[in-house]
């Protein structure tokens, strides 16, 4: 089963720049997708489904133009689960789930803590996120939660870790969440297959960051320790460029 997780950076920008093209050629099993950007309703759904993906699922935010988090699937999921149930959490569309047989698999758009207010929001979104995922592995145990953290883990996921030590996405108290959370039982899918250095799934659009590969690994697809014997690989698919982020693709065993 080939899972893809793309932030698109606005679905509508990224289908204009070749994304349909691209997504038949990736033909993952499931995409998820995150910043989508757009309501249902302003999509083309038959260019989605022209592609193989007659099972498509939105969750928009309110506000219109913003954020926003998709799943496509080739085969029906047996449940579709749309945000979390908490209304702090939900109302900019940043969580939706699709459960199947051998996994259930969610798209994540993890708040991004670009002023004081929206850090302090990013937190918060942070502690319910863990409790909620605590309990929920707990009734569905072959979780893989795919998507934009908007945190590096590591010094080795971000090219200049020592003059970002104080930038939201790689603060210390981020990080350590990040550690908390792994360790609730959970795998990073790409640091089981590789210790590589520079490798990245976002750059900014700023200083020709992206051709110097000055980047941030913000994108993960952890699994839950259940799932360790079934994981084939992942991949960081950084010849996409509809965004500023680029792929993962992670494969697991049917």
């Amino acid at each position: 089963m080939k899972i893809i997780s793309y932030n698109v950076n606005g679905i509508r920008a990224a289908v204009n720049k070749g994304f349909i093209e691209w997504l038949k050629a990736a033909d993952p099993d499931v995409i998820c997708l995150q910043e989508i950007k757009a309501l249902k309703e302003q999509l083309d759904l038959e260019i989605f489904e022209k592609a193989g993906y007659n099972y498509h699922y939105w969750f928009s935010a309110q506000k219109k133009g913003y954020s926003g988090v998709a799943v496509l699937c080739k085969e029906k999921p047996n449940h579709v689960t749309y945000g979390t149930g908490i209304e702090s959490m939900d109302f900019e569309g940043r969580n939706i789930r699709v459960d199947f047989d051998q996994a259930s698999i969610m798209s994540l758009y993890l708040p991004s803590g670009t002023n004081t207010a929206r850090l302090e929001h990013k937190f918060e979104y942070m502690d319910l996120f863990y409790d909620y995922i605590s309990k929920l592995k707990s009734k569905t145990p072959n979780l893989i939660i795919c998507g934009d953290y908007n945190i590096c883990h590591e010094a080795i996921d971000i090219h200049d870790p020592v003059r970002n030590k104080n930038v939201s996405g790689f603060l210390p108290e981020e990080r350590a969440w990040m550690s908390k959370f792994i360790n609730n039982g959970f795998i990073d899918t790409f640091r089981f297959f590789n210790s590589n250095p520079h490798e990245y799934t976002w750059w900014s659009y700023r200083a020709n960051a992206r051709a110097n590969n000055k980047g941030w690994r913000l994108d993960y697809a952890l699994a839950s320790e259940t799932l360790k014997e079934k994981l084939i690989r992942n991949v960081i698919l950084s010849d996409a460029v509809h965004s500023d982020h680029c792929p993962i693709l992670l494969e697991i065993k049917h």
